[in-house]
C-alpha cells in the first residue's frame, strides 16, 4: 500500500469510543507519514480528537434518528457521500462495524476498504462492501486493543499505545480562572469527581457518593471539584448528591465543554467517576483514576495507560451489559457498593502521589 496518499478512518461511536481509538489512529498515521489522514466521527464527539497535530482533518456527520435514519435523510446522506468522493480517498479503515460506516466506506470510492467481518450481522451483502476483512473483535479484550488489532491486521505494528488528548490554551486559562473563582488555587491538590453518566444505570447511589465526598474533604482534607454532563438529568443527579452532603464542594455542573473538562482533570491530583467518557479523558491527560464499574465490564472499558483502581463488586451476574436489574434501570452491583471500598481505592492512589496521609 505504498501508493496510499489519502486515508479515511471512520469511528461513528460515542465519546469514549472515539478517544480510545487514538492509539490505532496514530499507528495508521505513523505507518503512512506522507499520506493525509481524515477521521470521520459522529457530530458531538469531535472534541475528543480535535487539535491532535497528526490528524489532518476531522469530519463529522449527524447521528441518524431511529433505525431508518439513514434512509429518511437520504438526500442529506447523498450530499455527504458526494463530499467524501470528492476527497478521493485511497484507503478507508472502518473502526465502527456498523451498517452506516460500511456504506460510507464503500461509497467513498476508495479502492482499499478495511473493516471487521460482520459475522452475519447487518444487511445482506455487507461483507462485500469491504476489500479486506479483519476477524471480529475479541469481546474479552480492551477496546483499545481491539482497535489496535484491526490496525495489526493491515501489517502495521503499533509503536505507541498511549491515549492522547489536546487541550487548547484558552480552555486551560478559562478553567484556571473558574477554579480560582471557586477558591481552588494554582497548585492546590484536589479530587475531580464526575459522578454521572449519560446512562444513569451506570451511576452509584447518591447517598454513597455524598458520604464518600464528605469523608474525602473531612478525613483526607482534600478539596473536591464536581463536574457533570450538560444534560438536565445529569445536572439534577449531581445536585441531589450535593443536597445530601455536609461539606459543599466546588461545582462546575453542566458548564464545561469537553476540552474544559479535560483541563480540570489535568489539574487534579486524582479523578473519581463511573464508566463514562470523562473517566477516559482523565486517563488520557495522565490523571490517576478511580472508576466504579457495575453492569459494564472493566475488562473492556477500564482506564487505559494510567495508574488507576477499578472498584466493583464480585458478583456472578456482572458484568451483564444490561441497563439495570430486571428492567429497573437500577444496578444492584452499584447500589450495594459500600463507600469503604471506594475510599480505600482513593487512599491508595492519593497516597502513591503523596497527596494525603493514610486515613
Amino acid at each position: 500500500m505504498t501508493d496510499v496518499r489519502r486515508i479515511l478512518a471512520i469511528k461513528l461511536r460515542n465519546l469514549g469510543d472515539v478517544l480510545l481509538a487514538v492509539p490505532a489512529l496514530r499507528a495508521i498515521r505513523e505507518s503512512h507519514p506522507e499520506a493525509s489522514l481524515s477521521v470521520l466521527v459522529a457530530r458531538g464527539t469531535e472534541e475528543m480528537i480535535e487539535g491532535l497535530p497528526w490528524i489532518d482533518e476531522v469530519l463529522t456527520v449527524s447521528r441518524p434518528r431511529g433505525k431508518r435514519g439513514f434512509w429518511r435523510n437520504l438526500g442529506q446522506e447523498l450530499g455527504f457521500v458526494r463530499a467524501l468522493r470528492q476527497r478521493r480517498f485511497d484507503m478507508v479503515v472502518d473502526f465502527t462495524s456498523g451498517d452506516r460506516a460500511a456504506l460510507y466506506g464503500y461509497l467513498s470510492g476508495a479502492a482499499v476498504r478495511i473493516g471487521r467481518d460482520p459475522g452475519g450481522k447487518g444487511f445482506a451483502g455487507k461483507s462485500g462492501l469491504y476489500s479486506r476483512l479483519a476477524p471480529p473483535p475479541d469481546r474479552s479484550a480492551h477496546a483499545v486493543e481491539n482497535d489496535l488489532d484491526l490496525v495489526r491486521s493491515l501489517g502495521i505494528a503499533p509503536r505507541d499505545a498511549r491515549l492522547e488528548f489536546f487541550i487548547p490554551e484558552e480552555a486551560g486559562r478559562r478553567m484556571s480562572m473558574r477554579l480560582a473563582e471557586l477558591d481552588i488555587r494554582e497548585g492546590e491538590p484536589f479530587l475531580h469527581v464526575h459522578p454521572t453518566s449519560r446512562w444513569l444505570f451506570k451511576c452509584w447511589k447518591d447517598e454513597a457518593m455524598a458520604e464518600t465526598l464528605d469523608r474525602v474533604q473531612g478525613e483526607m482534607g482534600l478539596a473536591v471539584v464536581m463536574t457533570s454532563g450538560p444534560e438536565e438529568r445529569e445536572v439534577a443527579k449531581s445536585r441531589s448528591i450535593l443536597a445530601l452532603m455536609r461539606r459543599k464542594p466546588a461545582t462546575l455542573l453542566g458548564e464545561t465543554t469537553i476540552k474544559d473538562l479535560a483541563a480540570v482533570s489535568a489539574r487534579a491530583s486524582a479523578y473519581l467517576g463511573v464508566d463514562s467518557a470523562p473517566s477516559h479523558i482523565a486517563a488520557a491527560v495522565g490523571t490517576p483514576a478511580v472508576v466504579l464499574f457495575g453492569p459494564s465490564g472493566e475488562h473492556n472499558w477500564r482506564p487505559w495507560g494510567v495508574e488507576h483502581r477499578v472498584v466493583a463488586l464480585d458478583m456472578d451476574c456482572r458484568p451483564c451489559g444490561k441497563d439495570g436489574c430486571d428492567g429497573s434501570k437500577v444496578s444492584r452491583c452499584l447500589t450495594d457498593l459500600p463507600p469503604e471500598k471506594v475510599l480505600s481505592a482513593l487512599e491508595e492512589v492519593l497516597r502513591a502521589r503523596k497527596v494525603v496521609e493514610p486515613v
